[in-house]
């Protein structure tokens, strides 16, 4: 179990990769208890003060107006937990709950919520227990940020709804017993400090973005090997040709195919072969693959951003003793960020399928027609080549900008939502659909690299050829398809291909 000591809002995003990784057990820097317990003390103080002060003795949304009366208070945080655990659709998986859970923790334990300290312990007892509440997946607009599924994470500490323990499905007091906890009653404003925030969708996000990053590494792996198995033109990754353009995520691409492809016999034997120019697919794989790069880049840098900061509201000033009502809740940053992730994504697989149609054609690529022997009776690549359309054109649809859906909810009170849970999420789809394109493409490349032989490619790329043939043979024949892509998917998404990938393209 990785055990992490928390300093609340200086997550980095190596913690963030085991945590989804791993089980883990929180350590809270004892530095950050007297911030926690100053909060909750002012929200003490402005119950004893009689102050109305919206979410602590108000009602919600459209509501606010509505003034709660002292008797009623922990009646009316209990009754907000429940009545916004409607999500629908099946569970989030262990690994993002995880996630999630410790996103929620690190915002509240930064000070600013006004929650006492047994909230934030009883989470981490979840945690390090490894009993992770049953959170749908659908249902949340990502503002008031992810009310509905960050409802059925705290309706567990209720007592109410379900949890996950090492695989096995129990009601959530039967989880609260394994933790040690029993059911709590929360305190005035610790309900909606729970509910509102953006941690689902940021979560969510973390897990494109390194999904992403997987995908781009392969994506250059396959690329190269294209660029191999074509016998196309170093020339393109020239590097005084992306210094004169200026993009500093270009010029790390460039050097990144100039290093998979250093010292390759398949280079020699056409050095003089009086080829002019290749296909874009090929040749401006630096340009939109560092494209990608930076979308990545800005990604990174709006998620962890978010995935340290305090995202409820309102906010508990501890050292002026003011509780201000604002909109930190609004996930719009987390919508952009995946809505440009979605659109690399979407790229990165869009050229792999080109450049395998480049690969199965023989007057574009000077191999066997469908990359076999004997066509006509063998049909070789060819419908593995559909297959990476159909999923090109699903990244197509999937990659339309969601940030800009917006619906009005409560009574038109949240008249601008960001979408961005769905935004996030649909990420895990299109990576899925873009591990089946770069499946394709590896499968070809390598197949075309083999009709080559006895010349062999860089030694970075003779890796990865090898990497593949241990799990799938040379293609001489038809014989049932499906199996080869699949095990080139499992090997991608493994990470195999990703420390290929030079270091300065990496997050």
């Amino acid at each position: 179990m990785y055990v992490l000591r928390l300093r609340p809002g200086r997550l980095v995003l190596r913690q963030l990769r085991r945590i989804l990784a791993e089980p883990v057990r929180l350590k809270l820097d004892s530095a950050s208890v007297g911030g926690i317990e100053t909060s909750a003390q002012v929200v003490a103080d402005v119950i004893a003060a009689g102050h109305a002060v919206y979410g602590v003795n108000t009602g919600f949304g459209l509501l606010a107006n509505t003034r709660i009366e002292a008797d009623e208070l922990e009646t009316l945080q209990r009754a907000v937990v429940l009545s916004h655990a409607a999500g629908v659709g099946e569970p989030l998986p262990e690994s993002t709950v995880r996630l999630l859970m410790v996103l929620k923790i690190n915002s509240l334990a930064r000070g600013l919520s006004g929650v006492r300290i047994d909230v934030i312990d009883a989470l981490s007892s979840l945690l390090a227990a490894e009993v992770y509440p049953v959170i749908p997946a659908k249902g949340s607009v990502g503002a008031s940020g992810d009310l509905a599924p960050l409802a059925h994470m705290s309706a567990v500490l209720l007592g109410e709804g379900e949890v996950v323990h090492r695989g096995e499905r129990f009601a959530a007091a039967e989880g609260l017993r394994k933790a040690g906890l029993k059911p709590m009653a929360l305190a005035p404003k610790e309900g909606l400090a729970l509910l509102n925030g953006t941690q689902v969708s940021t979560a969510l996000a973390i897990e494109g973005l390194l999904a992403a990053e997987n995908a781009l590494a392969a994506a250059a792996v396959t690329g190269a090997l294209s660029v191999e198995a074509s016998r196309a033109s170093r020339a393109p990754f020239d590097a005084r040709i992306h210094a004169a353009r200026g993009h500093r995520a270009q010029c790390d691409m460039a050097a990144a195919y100039r290093r998979l492809l250093d010292r390759s016999q398949i280079a020699e034997s056409h050095r003089n072969c009086g080829k002019v120019q290749d296909p874009y697919s090929l040749r401006c794989q630096p340009q939109v693959m560092g494209a990608c790069l930076q979308q990545l880049r800005n990604a990174a840098d709006t998620v962890l951003a978010e995935a340290n900061a305090v995202s409820d509201n309102p906010l508990v000033f501890g050292a002026g003793g003011d509780i201000v009502s604002g909109g930190n809740f609004h996930a719009e940053p987390i919508a952009m960020a995946a809505d440009g992730l979605a659109l690399a994504l979407a790229e990165i697989g869009a050229l792999s399928e080109r450049r395998v149609a480049l690969l199965i054609d023989s007057e574009m690529s000077g191999l066997p027609p469908f990359l076999v022997e004997n066509g006509g009776v063998n049909s070789g690549f060819m419908i593995a080549q559909v297959t990476a359309v159909a999923l090109a054109s699903e990244n197509k649809s999937l990659a339309h900008p969601a940030c800009v859906d917006s619906l009005p909810t409560s009574a038109n009170q949240e008249d601008h939502v960001a979408m961005a849970t769905f935004a996030a999420r649909r990420l895990g789809e299109m990576y899925e659909n873009t591990l089946g394109i770069l499946a394709v493409e590896w499968l070809a490349a390598c197949q075309g690299l083999d009709f080559l032989r006895p010349l062999r490619t860089s030694a970075k790329l003779e890796a990865a050829r090898e990497q593949l043939r241990q799990v799938v043979p040379f293609y001489d024949k038809d014989r049932y398809f499906a199996p080869n892509i699949a095990a080139a998917v499992k090997l991608i998404r493994q990470g195999v291909l990703l420390e290929a990938l030079h270091p300065d393209c990496r997050l």
